[in-house]
């Protein structure tokens, strides 16, 4: 079977153009990675009554906290530096290669940051370009001039996410660096004038979509702060307990998987043959705005529906009667370790390229002639891509990263069945609908990147 791992073109929001068909037999690596999801299902049937807190351990490792005024100063700093980088976007190269703003945005932030979050602490935290504003906003504003109210849970996080996705996935040049300078200049204003209205607090909560989406990547990440004490434990450890029925949520779970199947989806021969376009003479993505939204949209609402009818399956075979809302606020934050794997194995590739683009960037950063890294003579290559045994070695990363997200996955939907229903027993025949439905999605994601892709 061939593999193409490839990235979007010079206008599909990453700053590197796709330039590489890499022939590797993925079939039994496929197989392999099934067979160890729907193993660790059955494995579960012949373990002990555990929570996930007992199969997914973590421990104190010591105390550790920061001075708030140094979060703060740190998030001014990246305030500024968005500024800065907005001013670059809309009067440096036009070129998305050299852009600081093109790199800075789409490779160190939308590649990097989510895995950072995900995989290891809490780096928003520190790198959130708004949390320095909420204080002097608070003093300025005691009581909101417009309410927010918790109901409405972070359902406008939820339609910026997808406004988001559209862009990305659908605009006809995304880095373009002016376009997206107007673009992040007008969510600044946007985020600001929200956080004066509503609340600072508030609306950092429910709407502003990169700090929703960051909370929900920081419950995987292996280190965790407890008030002024440090746990460190298994990637998804702080689900073990569950989280906060916050409403929206779990729609804003599913569409971060959704999104990321879906961007996998749209490069590849069967979606472009779908919407009778020939891959080998793409005709460019503003010929294809429309058929994108709507397979955006399609994609999310088909995940949405289908998740929710496993899961309702599930309760009704054990007898249960449960509502589909309450089932979907329990069981879709299981599916957080998917969506970061999806993300990982996909933006990978890219991230090997346009990662020297940035340490270049970085070499030279005011354009003084500086050599700070030592990198003056660099020259960025992709010859990796040309040799079996280093694209092997890729893709098995990347197969690795979506297997160990759902075998994660699997762990966390099992312990919240047990919670819900009580034993194993009644819980494993709950949760095997949802099993068929992660082995099936195993084989989805590992398709997408054995799939040959084009456009």
């Amino acid at each position: 079977m061939g593999i193409t791992t490839a990235w979007p073109n010079a206008a599909a929001a990453h700053a590197t153009g796709q330039s590489f068909v890499a022939l590797l037999p993925t079939g039994p690596y496929m197989a392999v990675g099934v067979a160890t999801v729907a193993l660790s299902i059955m494995l579960l049937w012949f373990l002990p009554q555990r929570s996930a807190s007992a199969l997914l351990p973590h421990r104190n490792i010591g105390r550790l906290a920061a001075r708030p005024a140094l979060r703060n100063l740190a998030s001014l700093m990246m305030f500024l530096v968005l500024c800065a980088g907005i001013a670059t976007g809309l009067g440096g190269t036009r070129d998305p290669l050299e852009n600081a703003l093109v790199l800075g945005f789409w490779v160190a932030f939308w590649m990097t940051a989510p895995m950072v979050q995900g995989y290891l602490f809490d780096l928003w935290g520190w790198l959130s370009p708004w949390r320095w504003a909420v204080q002097p906003l608070s003093a300025f504003a005691a009581r909101p001039v417009l309410q927010l109210p918790r109901p409405v849970g972070v359902w406008p996080a939820v339609v910026l996410l997808l406004g988001f996705s559209a862009f990305t996935l659908a605009d006809p040049a995304p880095d373009d660096p002016a376009r997206l300078a107007k673009v992040m200049l007008a969510y600044m204003i946007v985020t600001i004038a929200g956080m004066a209205l509503f609340g600072p607090r508030r609306w950092l909560r429910q709407a502003e979509f990169f700090s929703v989406l960051m909370a929900q990547f920081g419950r995987l990440a292996v280190l965790a702060r407890r008030g002024t004490r440090m746990r460190a434990g298994w990637p998804g450890w702080q689900l073990g307990n569950g989280v906060p029925l916050v409403p929206g949520i779990p729609v804003f779970t599913l569409v971060l998987l959704g999104t990321g199947s879906f961007d996998g989806f749209n490069e590849t021969f069967v979606w472009l043959d779908m919407i009778g376009v020939n891959p080998l003479a793409f005709p460019g993505r503003s010929a294809v705005v429309v058929p994108v939204i709507i397979g955006l949209a399609g994609a999310n609402l088909l995940l949405i529906g289908l998740f929710l009818a496993m899961i309702v399956t599930g309760d009704r075979i054990v007898g249960g009667r449960l509502s589909a809302g309450w089932l979907l606020a329990l069981f879709a934050p299981t599916i957080l370790p998917i969506a970061l794997a999806y993300h990982t194995a996909h933006y990978l590739p890219s991230l090997l390229v346009d990662g020297q683009y940035v340490l270049v960037a970085l070499n030279d950063l005011l354009e003084t002639g500086a050599n700070l890294l030592g990198l003056a003579d660099y020259y960025v290559t992709t010859g990796f891509f040309n040799h079996r045994e280093t694209m092997r070695v890729i893709w098995l990363s990347q197969a690795a990263v979506i297997v160990a997200g759902h075998v994660i996955a699997v762990i966390l939907a099992h312990a919240a069945a047990v919670h819900l229903y009580g034993n194993v027993s009644r819980a494993f025949r709950a949760g095997l609908p949802l099993a068929v439905f992660m082995v099936l999605y195993t084989w989805l994601g590992l398709w997408l990147l054995a799939a040959p892709k084009g456009g």
